[in-house]
Formats: structure tokens, sequence, C-alpha cells
């Protein structure tokens, strides 16, 4: 596996989360049933949540360490 430093790990995990909350709220608009809306909003919702605040941190924690 490639070497790479912390921001960039961020960065890949918070892609990772982000393509699967997308990927949980795209399979419920496929699924007709009152829990599909539950399972959007706390699953898909979750990581979509995570995902934007570790790329957001990744950023921030990138620019107070300088190089």
């Amino acid at each position: 596996m490639l070497n790479t430093n912390s921001p960039e790990k961020l960065r890949r995990v918070a892609g990772i989360c982000l393509f699967l909350g997308l990927l949980i709220e795209a399979s419920c608009l496929l699924w007709a049933t009152p829990i599909a809306f539950v399972v959007f909003v706390a699953m898909g919702g979750f990581l979509m949540f995570v995902g934007l605040v570790l790329y957001l941190f990744s950023l921030v924690s990138t620019l107070a360490t300088p190089d």
C-alpha cells in the first residue's frame, strides 16, 4: 500500500463514508416501506455527516500544521 500521511488517510476514509452514505440513501429510494425512511435518515445521514466532518477536519488539520 502507498505510504500516505494522516490528512490523506482521513480524506480517503471520508470519501468511503460519503460513498457508503450515498449508496445507502440511493438504495432506500428503491425500498418502499416505512422503515426505509428511518434507514435513509439514520444510517445514510449519519455516514454522510461523518464523511463531511472527517473531510473538513482533514482540511483544517492540514492548514494548522506548517510543512
